[in-house]
């Protein structure tokens, strides 16, 4: 009996790694959708189309909220034929850039239209069941050795990143290394010149 779950357990182990990993990539973008968008309706512009957004009606408060998903289907699509089309770094740029883009205004219109929503019957027992069985599931993956591992893992990569750009900064303001893109430009057309001689 015991074989059988063993064989089990390390058979699903990537995909539990693989869905911590997603499932912290999610967080991170919806975090930073939140904070995107908070900046943004800072903006005066912005203030007045929330208000709008505030007031519409369920059904169009409804297609305020699907809206995103139907413009950045698009971008995703064409980010993923230039990748395909062997222009990865411009392929994957745009879909990071979607990601976060769309994460942004969803975060945004879920808090702008969801009071609205709710008033929608139907609408409110389908996000009341998806809440529940979201926290359900999310929770039990939270429960696991390999979220945890895989947790600890991201925050000591964001650590040493941060660490490095702090440093870059120090050598940067003591004048030892510039970050300005000229100087970047002469240093790597000494070397290559010097690499060519």
């Amino acid at each position: 009996m015991t074989r059988p779950k063993r064989t089990r357990s390390r058979l699903l182990a990537p995909l539990l790694y693989l869905a911590a990993l997603i499932l912290l990539l999610e967080e991170w973008l919806w975090d930073s959708g939140k904070r995107l968008g908070a900046v943004i309706a800072g903006w005066p512009l912005v203030r007045g189309l929330d208000a709008r957004i505030r007031a519409l009606p369920p059904y169009a408060a409804l297609c305020a909220f699907v809206l995103p998903a139907i413009l950045l289907f698009p971008v995703k699509l064409l980010a993923l034929l230039a990748i395909a089309d062997g222009h990865v770094v411009t392929g994957v740029l745009a879909m990071v850039l979607a990601k976060i883009g769309g994460a942004a205004a969803v975060t945004r219109l879920y808090a702008l239209t969801l009071p609205s929503l709710l008033t929608l019957a139907w609408f409110a027992r389908w996000h009341g069941v998806f809440m529940a069985f979201k926290d359900k599931w999310v929770g039990a993956l939270k429960a696991t050795l390999a979220y945890r591992r895989t947790s600890r893992s991201v925050l000591g990569l964001r650590a040493r990143w941060r660490r490095a750009i702090a440093a870059r900064r120090r050598r940067a303001k003591g004048g030892r290394h510039s970050l300005r893109p000229t100087r970047i430009l002469r240093r790597f057309a000494a070397r290559w010149r010097a690499r060519r001689r």
